[in-house]
C-alpha cells in the first residue's frame, strides 16, 4: 500500500467484480466490462474514478517476467538501519537500480527488499555497491529465490 492511501467506503460487489475484470485483463474496455456486470458505462467510469480517486486502485501497469525481460537472478536482501533512519534508507533504497520492492517490516531485520538483476554478478554489485553503502544501513543478508509463484486471485475479490 501506498504511504498515500486513503481509506474509502468499503468495497461492494460491483467495485470487487470491477477490480477483478482488470486484474484478470487490464487491456479490456470499461464498456465490455459494464456490459458484463450489467451496469452502465457511466456507472463503471464513475466507480473507477472513484476507486482511483480513493488510492484502491493505484496505478495502471504491465506485468513483467523477469526472466523473460533478461532478469534471471531474484533475491529478497533483509537490511537492518539505524534507528529512525528507515525513512531516508527507503528513500536511497527505491533509487537503487534493480530494486523492485522496498517493505518496512517488524522482525529481526527492519527493510525487506526485492532485487532482480541479469545474473549473480549483477546481484551481488547491487548488494555490495549499492545497498550497503547508503548511510543507515547497518547489515544486510541476501536471500536467492530460486522459484516463486504468483496468487491467482487478490483478497479482496
Amino acid at each position: 500500500m501506498s504511504d498515500h492511501a486513503r481509506p474509502g467506503a468499503p468495497l461492494d460487489e460491483v467495485d470487487r467484480s470491477l477490480l477483478g475484470a482488470l486484474v484478470a485483463d487490464g487491456r479490456q474496455s470499461l464498456r465490455t466490462i459494464a456490459e458484463r456486470l450489467h451496469v452502465s458505462r457511466a456507472t463503471a467510469y464513475a466507480r473507477l474514478d472513484r476507486l482511483v480517486a480513493q488510492g484502491v486502485v493505484d496505478g495502471f501497469t504491465v506485468r513483467v517476467n523477469p526472466e523473460a525481460a533478461g532478469l534471471g537472478t531474484s533475491a529478497y536482501v533483509l537490511v537492518s538501519v539505524e534507528q529512525n533512519s528507515w525513512r531516508e534508507v527507503r528513500d536511497a533504497l527505491v533509487q537503487v537500480p534493480y530494486v523492485e520492492h522496498v517493505a518496512l517490516v517488524a522482525a529481526e531485520y527492519d527493510v525487506i527488499v526485492l532485487v532482480r538483476a541479469q545474473d549473480n554478478a549483477a546481484l551481488r554489485a547491487v548488494v555490495f555497491d549499492r545497498i550497503q553503502i547508503i548511510p543507515g544501513v547497518t547489515s544486510t543478508r541476501t536471500l536467492l529465490i530460486f522459484a516463486e509463484s504468483r496468487g491467482e486471485v487478490p483478497p479482496f475479490l
